[in-house]
């Protein structure tokens, strides 16, 4: 054995039973809190991490138990990947009949929504209490290529003994995430499971190219449904006076008369017709079109009123740790959204840093590497697009006009759990004794 780190080329190269033994002694001495020769791969020594302040059992894991068939088809109905499913089964199927392998596909929560292959592979997940409905988030399967890929939002790849759970060693898994192109959420983990033997660097090479057919053809499907409805909108936008757009149900915009047309407009998780304020646009009026939503802006309130309100209070909520969510209020009203796990990350840090943090900071804050302040400011552009008059830059920080009020969970482990920016790692480690409270700027 040779001091070289672990990889998965090295390990694919390996025979099998040499393999297993290698990582389970890593496994048991890392386990043990003693050094091992050789370090675990860093995408699995973290995911042990976190795995370990859930309390899961080593030997079994912690199942939560298989959805219901009527929830299970609901969620079916619900998710944007029934409509790619037959480009991820070409894609995935082949692979899982030839070598012994298993397709799954789950939704944005671990949950397996969908699953063929092998029989024999089959009966052996059935056995573990994979079947269809299970979840495989890291919180109840621990490290596995599903759940660890759900954190990372990238390609996954384990192997046998890095299995945080000892029951799931015989297995190895290639897992990567499939992301909404309307919005950028993560919708769902395609993957492939075998026995340890099948499954090689290969493998995952090919789940990932198949993943991103699949967001390839969503992307495909929302230009048509956009095309769709601007040959809807543009005679209603016609005859109207004034400034107004029409998007679709996730705030693209498909048609604009009286304005520059924006790329797209964050709209409320909860949207209807009737009067709204958007915090890029203003007071709106909300009219309802064949997939999508006529906007009328109002180019003034009474004496002006409405237009000249600046938000003045932002409710940055973190309770619960898969649907983070952020709420802007002022005088015109109050307008909610859902966050994207990057997102909550930056709010989060800027919310506990009211005298501001500069890109360097910021990227050193959720990367852990300063020079990475391109993907930071091209973040914090597209929030500062959503939330206008909200957020400074130079530093960036929340405007000292608008009171924040950061609420967290009662336990500092539950803190946007699945986040391994450097910033919430240590959020985490150091547990606050007060209760969630106001962080930031003054009171209304």
């Amino acid at each position: 054995m040779t001091d070289e780190p672990l990889d998965l080329a090295r390990l694919s190269a390996m025979e099998p039973g040499r393999a297993t033994r290698l990582l389970s002694g890593v496994r048991a001495a890392a386990f043990a809190g003693r050094q091992p020769r050789l370090a675990p791969r860093k995408v699995i020594h973290d995911s042990w991490q976190r795995v370990r302040l859930h309390g899961l059992d080593p030997e079994q894991g912690a199942h939560a138990g298989l959805l219901g068939l009527d929830e299970v088809e609901h969620r079916r109905r619900s998710s944007p990947l029934g409509a790619v499913l037959p480009t991820l089964r070409e894609g995935l199927m082949a692979a899982a009949e030839e070598a012994w392998h298993m397709m799954v596909v789950t939704d944005a929560e671990g949950r397996v929504l969908w699953r063929e292959g092998n029989q024999s592979v089959l009966r052996k997940a059935d056995q573990l209490g994979f079947g269809v409905g299970a979840s495989w988030a890291e919180e109840a399967a621990g490290t596995n290529a599903v759940g660890t890929s759900l954190v990372v939002r990238g390609p996954v790849q384990v192997h046998s003994a890095e299995h945080f759970v000892r029951a799931y060693h015989p297995l190895s898994c290639c897992a990567a995430p499939v992301l909404d192109p309307r919005d950028g959420r993560l919708i769902g983990i395609a993957n492939l499971t075998a026995p340890a033997p099948a499954i090689t660097p290969a493998t995952l090479a090919l789940v990932t190219a198949v993943a991103k057919l699949a967001e390839g053809e969503l992307r495909e499907r929302h230009r048509e449904s956009v095309d769709r409805l601007r040959s809807v909108a543009a005679p209603v936008l016609a005859r109207v006076g004034g400034r107004a757009l029409a998007v679709d149900r996730n705030g693209w915009t498909a048609a604009v008369t009286g304005m520059l047309p924006p790329d797209r407009v964050p709209l409320p998780k909860s949207f209807q017709a009737g009067r709204c304020w958007l915090p890029p646009l203003g007071m709106c009026t909300v009219e309802p079109l064949p997939e999508g939503w006529l906007l009328r802006l109002d180019d003034e309130g009474p004496d002006g009123a409405e237009q000249r309100a600046e938000p003045s209070r932002v409710v940055l909520d973190l309770r619960q740790p898969r649907h983070p969510g952020l709420s802007v209020a002022g005088a015109a009203g109050r307008w909610a959204q859902e966050l994207t796990p990057r997102h909550a990350e930056l709010l989060y840090v800027l919310a506990r840093h009211p005298e501001g943090r500069t890109a360097a900071q910021l990227a050193e804050d959720l990367f852990g590497d300063p020079a990475r302040t391109v993907t930071v400011r091209a973040e914090l552009s597209r929030i500062r697009r959503t939330l206008g008059g909200v957020l400074d830059h130079r530093p960036y920080r929340f405007a000292d006009r608008v009171r924040v009020e950061l609420l967290t969970p009662p336990d500092a482990a539950q803190l946007l759990p699945h986040s391994t920016a450097p910033a919430l790692l240590a959020a985490r480690a150091t547990p606050s004794p007060r209760p969630a409270k106001p962080v930031t700027g003054q009171p209304n």
